[in-house]
């Protein structure tokens, strides 16, 4: 009994060691290498820019308040629409007090004037009643009189703009009242009720109470690099597509390229600004991500080959044409003239023909 179990021992191990012979053997054999071959098209390449930017209005104004004060009332919200002269907040006058002091101290004076003219001239009205005087001495102090009245009224006014900043003669046009001074929607409103505001003049820009814009002429703003900038163009056509809208897109012409660049992140780019043609009805909002495509170069019913076939050796480019696939595949190193690449397809203007056959994906036998 022992015997067998020795001599079934020593076949199974014999019958391991043919096994690992066998499959290191079979591993160890080359495998046979064919290749994909891929023939020559005629079409269109078309080489491209992508740019990224943003979708922006033209213009976006941004309304200040022309006299210092607190925020009383607000009148809009961002996304309304405003006309010309709508009054967008209302502020309350907070008045220096230097200048309110210079003028009240011009009123009292002008009071002070008017009774002193008021009374000489009273003197002179009744001397003139009784012949004493002539008449152009009455006219005089009449004409002082009527002076020293506008006086009084003016002075009164200059209190009342420092105090709450309102004349009698504009009160429609008050400063307090702060208006649109353009057509649009309003984008943005920083301030609230309560907040301080600054007046907008030579030496301050003033505290932006709204941003409005005319969102029905917008541009693309964005950034080329400066491999690709010289490639560019005013007038040059772009298709604009939004990231936030997936079937939106829109056509667009390029009217600004900066004649400077911008070091950006190691990278040296450009602002570029385009015009965008949009439909009647598509919604778009200040500040979308977007992206530009721009055509390059572009030639039609070209003979192209795909470009992974192509083996490029410093400047010079080569295929690899099927001369012969029997008993296996056998190729020659053919040098060809290349032109417009769209990064998929390359053109191919001498060495072969839409006849050949190429050398493509390697593909192993087993």
């Amino acid at each position: 009994m022992k015997k067998i179990f020795r001599i079934l021992l020593w076949v199974l191990i014999g019958a391991a060691f043919i096994g690992t012979f066998v499959f290191l053997y079979l591993n160890s054999k080359p495998k046979e290498v064919k290749y994909e071959l891929v023939k020559p098209t005629m079409g269109a390449v078309e080489r491209t820019a992508v740019l990224t930017g943003t979708i922006e209005p033209r213009d976006e104004i941004e309304i200040k308040p022309q006299i210092s004060g607190i925020i009383t009332k607000i009148n809009v919200e961002a996304g309304e629409m405003v006309s010309v002269g709508d009054v967008i907040a209302e502020i309350k006058v907070i008045p220096d007090a230097q200048q309110l002091s210079s003028a009240e101290n011009r009123l009292n004076v002008a009071q002070i004037n008017l009774r002193d003219v008021e009374s000489r001239h009273q003197r002179n009205t009744k001397l003139y009643e009784r012949k004493v005087i002539a008449r152009e001495e009455y006219e005089t102090t009449l004409a002082e009189l009527n002076r020293a009245k506008e006086e009084v009224v003016s002075a009164r006014d200059a209190v009342d703009i420092v105090r709450k900043g309102v004349s009698q003669y504009n009160a429609s046009e008050s400063n307090t009242q702060v208006r649109a001074t353009t057509a649009g929607l309003v984008l943005n409103v920083p301030v609230k009720v309560g907040s301080s505001v600054i007046q907008s003049n030579t030496f301050n820009d003033g505290t932006t109470i709204a941003t409005v814009a005319d969102m029905n002429n917008l541009i693309f703003k964005g950034q080329v690099d400066e491999t690709e900038v010289g490639s560019l163009a005013v007038g040059m056509p772009m298709t604009i597509t939004v990231g936030a809208l997936p079937d939106f897109s829109a056509s667009a012409t390029i009217e600004y390229i900066s004649p400077k660049g911008t070091l950006t992140s190691g990278a040296n780019t450009f602002e570029i600004k385009a015009a965008l043609n949009v439909k009647e009805g598509v919604n778009l909002r200040a500040g979308y991500s977007a992206n530009a495509s721009v055509a390059l170069n572009h030639t039609d019913n070209v003979l192209r080959v795909a470009e992974s076939v192509v083996e490029f050796a410093g400047d010079s480019t080569f295929v690899y044409c099927l001369v012969d696939s029997v008993p296996q595949q056998s190729f020659k190193r053919t040098p060809i003239t290349t032109g417009v690449s769209d990064g998929i397809n390359i053109e191919v203007k001498s060495g072969i023909t839409a006849k050949n056959m190429l050398r493509g994906q390697e593909i192993k036998s087993e």
